[in-house]
């Protein structure tokens, strides 16, 4: 069985190992022991943030996953909430078990919970296993996401 919860400071090494462990997180992470310092003050800030919360699944005693949910008001309709999804990670030996699905369905229900009008996220265009996954979820491609690295 699948538990969901918010994620504990000592999750964050098994967390940052899931963020490293895809073909984009593995040149963007850095998984060395001790972890630099800046993955634990985003740890914290994220932690004491009430508009954010990070989500950890949990299965056989092993942390298998883990997304953040970002709360944010917005003034368009009608001065609404929205969450947005970020950091989605399934374990490699995990992922076509439907611990993703799971793991975003509670993402979706804590939203809603929130009283968010909607829930939005990014996938990058090379994950084209990604986009497939949310779209089979219910997500819709309607908009065309930009960044600019700082």
């Amino acid at each position: 069985m699948i538990i969901f919860r918010e994620a504990k400071r000592e999750d964050l090494e098994r967390i940052v190992q899931l963020l490293a462990d895809d073909m984009l997180g593995t040149g963007r992470e850095d998984v060395s022991i001790p972890l630099h310092q800046a993955y634990e003050q985003a740890f914290e800030a994220i932690s004491k943030d009430k508009h954010n919360e990070l989500i950890v699944a949990e299965w056989d005693e092993k942390v298998v996953g883990v997304c953040q949910l970002t709360y944010i008001p917005y003034l368009t309709y009608r001065g609404s909430w929205r969450a947005i999804i970020e950091g989605v990670r399934i374990a490699s030996e995990c992922r076509g078990k439907g611990f993703g699905e799971a793991l975003i369905k509670e993402a979706i229900v804590r939203a809603k919970e929130k009283g968010a009008r909607l829930v939005q996220l990014t996938t990058d265009k090379q994950r084209s296993k990604a986009k497939h996954f949310y779209e089979k979820i219910g997500f819709k491609a309607t908009h065309e996401g930009m960044k600019l690295e700082l």
